[in-house]
């Protein structure tokens, strides 16, 4: 059975699909977005987390790195990157759990024997399980056989995803999968490669064949302050996705800075430090762009503007 690497699987999720969710985090994602709230999703291999906060200074640790990775410095563990082999011994000799491993694999079975233990709460609420990352199109093989494994369980299934694939890749997708949450970041080629890495071109392709296929998708767009939410590039997302002749909900979700303290833990810089989450009147007044192009609008998941 194939398996794939994971980095977190959230139980109890209300913000990720329909009804109570269960969300399984894929690692790895072909995209650097800058204001990326799960940075240990990026790298597909394993990573080590130092909560320094939890970090008592006992050294117990610094015997097990084979690699010479860690030092005591005024009290704190401090890691050298460049040494880290994400072995787990450190994690594993830590008694303060200040060390932790972000990344394993776990086979399909394993996945579905676990996420059965919900089912209840799927039943009671029209719930189901959420992939998401990371980037969950970048392990295909896996998230096929995770997607037929939970259809066959009459589980309702969603993927959270840039769109970011080869069309064959989304093709095999949506014939298992239930729903589409799908971001629209940036309109223009140029300023989407600027600011996530790739190109767009094969992310609207994509969704143009999802709407062909009359996949279920709501459309997902972070607004990033001086990055995302020009009035330009608004409108022109909601004029491509009005265009597609569906009525797509579509899903602004203000930028938030919960994911600030996972670059520290990883020794990443944080690209968006100074940026600051949008105010409510500009997340309404990027709303009534998509309102006037008659799209059904959600902020943050609430429904806006139905009255």
């Amino acid at each position: 059975m194939p398996s794939g690497r994971i980095f977190d699987i959230k139980r109890f999720a209300i913000h990720d699909g329909p009804g109570i969710r269960t969300t399984v985090f894929f690692k790895g994602c072909p995209l650097s977005c800058p204001w990326c709230h799960n940075p240990e999703g990026r790298s597909s291999e394993p990573e080590l987390f130092l909560r320094s906060g939890r970090c008592n200074g006992c050294g117990a640790c610094l015997p097990s790195c084979q690699t010479g990775a860690l030092s005591l410095i005024d009290g704190t563990i401090s890691v050298d990157r460049s040494r880290c082999t994400a072995c787990g011994d450190c994690a594993a000799a830590c008694p303060s759990e200040a060390l932790e491993i972000v990344g394993r694999v776990v086979t399909v079975g394993e996945l579905i024997g676990s996420l059965g233990r919900d089912t209840p709460f799927y039943d009671q609420s029209n719930g189901g399980v959420t992939v998401s990352g990371g980037e969950p199109l970048a392990q295909p093989e896996f998230l096929n056989e995770l997607l037929r494994a939970c259809r066959s369980q009459w589980l309702h299934t969603t993927v959270d995803t840039s769109g970011y694939a080869p069309l064959e890749v989304v093709r095999e997708v949506a014939a298992s999968a239930d729903l589409f949450l799908y971001d629209l970041k940036l309109i223009d080629p140029t300023a989407h490669r600027r600011f996530t890495g790739v190109e767009n071109a094969s992310i609207l392709d994509n969704l143009r064949f999802l709407s062909s296929r009359g996949a279920s998708v709501i459309v997902r767009v972070p607004v990033i302050p001086g990055i995302t939410d020009a009035l330009d590039n608004i409108d022109g997302i909601a004029r491509f996705v009005a265009s597609q002749g569906r009525p797509y909900p579509v899903d602004l979700l203000p930028y938030h800075r919960a994911g600030m303290e996972k670059y520290a833990r990883l020794g990443l810089p944080c690209r968006l430090e100074a940026a600051e989450p949008p105010s409510d009147e500009a997340m309404r007044g990027l709303a009534a762009v998509f309102l006037g192009y008659k799209l059904r609008v959600m902020i943050g998941g609430e429904s806006y503007g139905d009255d």
